[in-house]
């Protein structure tokens, strides 16, 4: 399945209570969303001395999922092609290897 595919696919069970502001609840589910990755982490990081089982990837798998989820309807919403965000991304850490600055701050170096 392509992004874009997933994008059309998962348009199909958005239901959100207001339509006029879904990119604010599609931004603030993704948020939530990454907010549980980051707590699955942490408990694994904390209590299971940073050994991930199968259950561990298989939980993390299921919220990475929602915050795509999430992401391909904010996208969506404002007319981006999520096939594009990921060609994009990876052009842009390739042109920063290619130019030796993918350390760094700065969100066009």
């Amino acid at each position: 399945m392509t992004f874009n595919e997933y994008q059309i696919k998962s348009k199909e069970t958005a239901k959100f209570p207001d339509k006029e502001n879904i990119f604010i609840f599609a931004t603030l589910g993704m948020m939530g969303e990454a907010g549980e990755v980051s707590e699955k982490i942490k408990k694994v990081w904390r209590d299971k001395n940073k050994v991930f089982n199968e259950e561990d990837r298989e939980e993390i798998k299921k919220e990475l999922g929602d915050v795509l989820w999430y992401m391909s309807q904010l996208a969506s919403e404002i007319g981006i092609e999520l096939d594009d965000v990921a060609t994009n991304n990876i052009n842009k850490t390739q042109s920063r290897i290619a130019r030796n600055v993918l350390h760094g701050s700065g969100d066009n170096r």
